[in-house]
């Protein structure tokens, strides 16, 4: 009995972790133990190749960006179709009616980033978004008048224009064969339009374009758009000109009118994508390339890992009561910053260089206790007031080495809810990631400053953290990224140091259990089942406060290059139909 007991503890603690060793798993010396009863058990496939890696949210997405790379496309190709591939097979984030942001490396060094985030449009002001007494409203987060003006198509255009090598018309053309033919509808895409079916069916062309017999498409069924294979079909003619001064501005503003919403012709005229210096930084000799303001994911992604830097978190081990207590206190720390500093940059001055200083680092890391938490009040500088996150990310690298990180969002799951008649696509929610006052929380629980206030013209602060890591010897290591609203900024920061600091292989690095904290509310989320009793014993001890949500953190697209030139790519299980492929 005795035997056999011992026998059993072995087997168990062996199904509590990931193997010891794996591809992209460079620099690993020891097992990373997961919570027993943790999920995700590194049994889902990676992609690997010597010559291009493709990682996105969908298969089919994935698939096309791959036969873009195959056919002598580059990376910026890639992402161009992928971005208009999404737009069709993941109608709840990948999208023409929203925005996001790009993080470029090229081959020789080069480094970009590229802005096409959403507008308030012109008659946007904070009073239209309060009630009588001054009080933030639902306007921001459902219905026409939630909707910023549209970047995605201005983005993907000045990526090519800018970086692209094949014809503008061959990278739109997958995405029209997929809305034209249709394809087959998932579980996913089924089980979410089902769950949303309350609030997207009270808007007219919704309830026509995805409801077709009253009930979202069935799983195996042919889904075609034919809508929106006509607005691709004029994008891929006329380029961005077809979306912001064309028929397809026309509907858009025809659109707002029926809903009394606020986009104009002149706003959509007036929409540019932006180049923005990328924040880079260094993390344990490595260089971390991200996204500047209006994007918060750089920024406070350099914040948390510099004061991070200061501690020996392989040392303590993955997933420990004292290297999760840094975690948090580093976060906590960075977000505080974030909600009071960061907005867009055309309009607020923000300090930059000094929040992703090493000295700033230095002071932060002095106040935190190895032992005890920290109270959230004592760094929160916005007085609180009382009162589904849908993004979606993918990573890709050609045989040149060039490398792209692009994440674009339309802020909730499917926006504002309304589809755009005529022209089939969903517009954004993102005047919700706008503070409407001052203090009060909004969708995704972020308490924030005036620098952040909806105003005429300006771009709302986001998460969204698509980020390029370089090896210490100067070559492309990494590509990352993921959607879930402030949980993106977090995730992207744990991806990285379990490969850095853990040497995780990519898909023990995109499997392994996540926390979340974000300065308000002051306490620790955790993945369901991602953190074993004793460990939640000890983080109480230190005076932490914790909550499980029952779901799981963001939706890794990660990309990781070994020294010799191997690509291993993985897409994370925590979401269905993602996948990464190589060649």
């Amino acid at each position: 009995m005795r035997f056999l007991t011992s026998l059993l503890a072995i087997a168990l603690a062996a199904a509590c972790a990931p193997p010891a060793v794996g591809p992209g798993a460079a620099g690993r010396t020891s097992r990373i133990a997961f919570p027993f009863d943790w999920e995700f058990r590194g049994l889902d496939p990676i992609g690997t190749g010597s010559q291009g890696m493709v990682a996105t949210a969908d298969a089919r997405a994935t698939r096309v960006g791959l036969d873009i790379l195959q056919a002598g496309g580059n990376a910026v190709d890639a992402a161009v179709a992928v971005g208009f591939a999404l737009a069709v097979v993941l109608p709840s984030a990948g999208n023409l009616g929203g925005g996001g942001f790009a993080v470029l490396r090229q081959a020789n060094g080069e480094v970009a980033s590229l802005d096409f985030r959403e507008m308030a449009p012109l008659q946007a002001v904070p009073e239209r978004f309060r009630d009588a007494e001054g009080i933030p409203t639902d306007a921001t987060r459902v219905g026409h008048l939630a909707v910023g003006v549209p970047g995605t198509v201005a983005g993907l255009a000045e990526l090519h224009a800018s970086y692209g090598s094949l014809p503008w018309e061959d990278l739109v053309a997958p995405a029209i064969d997929l809305a034209e033919n249709g394809f087959t509808v998932t579980e996913s895409l089924h089980r979410g339009l089902a769950a949303k079916a309350s609030i997207l069916t009270q808007f007219d062309a919704t309830r026509q374009t995805f409801y077709p017999g009253g009930e979202a498409p069935r799983v195996g069924s042919s889904f075609r758009q034919p809508a929106l294979a006509g607005t691709l079909r004029e994008i891929a003619a006329q380029g961005k000109d077809a979306f912001y001064s064309g028929r397809i501005a026309d509907l858009i503003v025809q659109e707002m009118r029926r809903g009394d919403g606020l986009i104009t012709h002149e706003d959509l005229r007036r929409y540019r994508a932006n180049w923005r210096d990328p924040i880079v930084f260094d993390y344990r000799s490595h260089t971390i390339i991200s996204m500047p303001p209006p994007s918060s994911g750089g920024v406070t992604l350099a914040e948390a890992l510099n004061i991070l830097e200061g501690f020996n978190l392989r040392e303590l081990g993955f997933n420990t009561p004292d290297a999760i207590h840094l975690l948090v206190e580093s976060f906590r720390r960075a977000f505080a910053d974030r909600n009071y500093y960061l907005g867009d940059p055309d309009y607020v001055e923000i300090p930059i260089d000094r929040l992703t200083s090493d000295q700033y680092a230095a002071e932060l890391r002095a106040t935190i206790s190895r032992s005890r938490a920290s109270s959230s009040d004592e760094f929160n500088r916005v007085p609180v007031l009382s009162e589904g996150f849908n993004t979606t990310h993918y990573s890709i690298v050609d045989s040149q080495g060039n490398a792209v990180a692009l994440t674009y969002t339309l802020n909730s799951s499917y926006g504002s809810g309304v589809v755009v008649d005529r022209a089939g696509f969903f517009l954004n929610n993102e005047l919700d990631d706008f503070t409407v006052r001052a203090g009060y929380a909004n969708q995704f629980g972020l308490v924030q400053s005036d620098a952040n206030l909806i105003g005429p013209g300006r771009r709302p602060l986001s998460a969204m953290t698509p980020t390029i890591v370089v090896s210490p010897e100067g070559q492309l290591r990494l590509v990352t990224g993921s959607p879930g609203g402030p949980r993106i900024i977090t995730a992207v920061a744990q991806t990285i140091i379990n490969v850095i600091d853990y040497g995780m292989d990519v898909r023990t690095a995109v499997d392994a259990p996540r926390i979340h904290h974000q300065l308000l509310p002051d306490e620790i989320e955790i993945e369901r089942n991602g953190m074993d009793n004793s460990t939640l014993s000890v983080l109480a001890g230190f005076g932490h406060r914790f909550t499980s949500t029952g779901e799981y953190f963001g939706n890794i697209q990660l990309i990781i290059r070994e020294p010799n030139g191997t690509l291993y790519g993985a897409s994370d299980p925590r979401r269905e139909d993602g996948r990464a492929l190589g060649y």
